[in-house]
């Protein structure tokens, strides 16, 4: 199938003949004429061409420069010349930026008032949060942080809520006809609604490009302009995107959002929760998947250290057959891992309880960074000994990565500031890291080696955070 159907400002769209990996934002500037998504970075780092999209699960910002228009069928955007009324009354977020001078030069204002907008819709007061991907030069944030926070308490507006009763129903009928104005000669495109059908599909067309999120694939068109076709997009894979907890166990979905496991772990790993508060932004945690995330196979994914930590077990599927395997065992080199043609990451199984793990990240940038170094501890003591020590480190090397080393150096004995030091040394053994933009060798390295005794403080009630300081 290749027709898209959607709502866009509360009118329906009905698009055919469109190259699938043609982006939203290029399609609302190129072919509507809504200038006010703006492309500054046009790889979802800076937050201009934010829009907001609405669908059964609710509303949420997302990156409309890596976001493809198929990735919309059945959903409402709103452009942030919907976030005013018919009539042209303004939004309180908009009316608060006029008031407390949020905006200079004006070009990332659009993305930031979407932003504050959806959040004000959705109750969400954490501003530095939820405006981390909106990047700005030109204000310092805080006028735009005082306008967020002014607006807090104003109602939300009657204009607002009309698509949170969308259904797919209105623009499956009506509207506009079918444009085929661009891309009118272009391949069509998959788009699966469950497991069974995306694994026949697959198995049949094993060249093709999964597209979950999009939030790395998104650059290979817009930086490399590359090729995607053919192309299936997995985000109506319902039966992917689900969470149960089974014998001790959580089962975790691989088309489960960044977002939607951060707010499931939060009570059960904190840790991990916080780690996955500081993955990319708002916008990209919206759409990014953790099955996306270990497929992908990157050294510097944050996903993997933690859930390696965890113990966790990767599931497997290729056609009818399906296999589990250590999620360690799946990274055999740089962008190589043990997957078969054909086969695709279904999914992810961790302990419901680990209260030991801890993840630390370092990066240059606080909020919507790339770790220089990821590193998850997690260490079981008996009658004051470590009986059990799994330890995984991000940016340390070509694969996200077990310290053998330093886990050897730790079995058995009391852990002490001595055993952690003694760990921390035998790192040196567990890792050659590179230098490059984001960290020397020598610094990955030591800061790695300083995180197991960042561990031992933590476990023993000191306060650790990056954020405070002690005189």
């Amino acid at each position: 199938m290749s027709e898209i159907a959607f709502l866009l400002n509360g009118t329906p769209v009905q698009l055919s003949g469109i190259a699938p990996t043609r982006t939203l934002l290029d399609w609302l500037r190129e072919e509507r004429g809504l200038k006010g998504t703006k492309e500054g970075c046009n790889e979802g780092d800076c937050g201009a061409c934010t829009v907001m999209v609405t669908d059964a699960g609710g509303s949420r910002v997302l990156n409309g420069c890596i976001l493809f228009l198929p990735q919309l069928h059945g959903k409402a955007v709103c452009t942030v010349e919907g976030i005013s009324a018919p009539d042209g009354r303004l939004h309180p977020v908009q009316q608060a930026m006029v008031d407390h001078h949020g905006a200079q030069c004006g070009f990332c204002t659009p993305g930031f008032v979407v932003s504050m907008a959806t959040a004000h819709l959705n109750g969400q007061t954490d501003h530095d949060d939820t405006l981390a991907g909106n990047l700005c030069r030109c204000t310092g944030y805080a006028p735009i942080i005082r306008a967020a926070k002014a607006a807090e308490t104003a109602p939300v507006p009657d204009w607002m809520q009309t698509d949170r009763a969308f259904i797919l129903a209105q623009t499956s009928s009506g509207g506009e006809p079918p444009s085929a104005a661009r891309g009118a000669d272009s391949p069509p495109f998959f788009r699966p609604t469950n497991s069974d059908d995306l694994a026949d599909w697959y198995l049949e067309n094993t060249g093709a490009t999964l597209i979950a999120g999009a939030t790395d694939v998104g650059l290979w068109v817009t930086k490399h302009l590359r090729d995607l076709a053919p192309v299936a997009f997995l985000n109506g894979v319902t039966d992917l995107q689900q969470i149960e907890r089974q014998g001790g166990m959580f089962h975790i979905g691989a088309g489960v959002t960044i977002a939607a496991l951060r707010a499931f772990l939060e009570p059960h790993h904190p840790s991990f929760a916080e780690l996955l508060r500081r993955y990319a932004s708002e916008q990209i945690r919206n759409a990014a998947t953790i099955g996306g995330n270990i497929a992908n196979g990157s050294p510097i994914g944050d996903g993997p250290p933690a859930l390696i930590a965890l113990g966790a077990k990767l599931h497997l599927r290729r056609g009818d057959e399906m296999r589990s395997i250590p999620l360690e065992s799946f990274f055999l080199d740089y962008r190589k891992q043990d997957r078969q043609a054909g086969e695709f990451v279904a999914g992810l199984s961790i302990p419901d309880s680990a209260p030991a793990l801890r993840c630390y990240k370092l990066s240059k940038r606080f909020d919507q960074d790339i770790s220089a170094v990821c590193g998850c501890f997690n260490l079981t003591v008996t009658d004051g000994k470590v009986t059990e020590a799994r330890i995984a480190f991000g940016g340390m090397a070509g694969i996200p990565k077990r310290a053998a080393h330093a886990e050897a150096a730790l079995l058995g004995q009391p852990f002490t500031e001595a055993t952690a030091r003694a760990a921390a040394a035998a790192m040196a053994q567990d890792f050659t890291p590179l230098s490059d933009m984001r960290a020397s060798a020598a610094y990955r390295l030591t800061t790695a080696q300083n995180m197991v005794l960042r561990y031992l403080h933590d476990l023993n009630g000191m306060p650790v955070s990056v954020l405070g300081v002690q005189a």
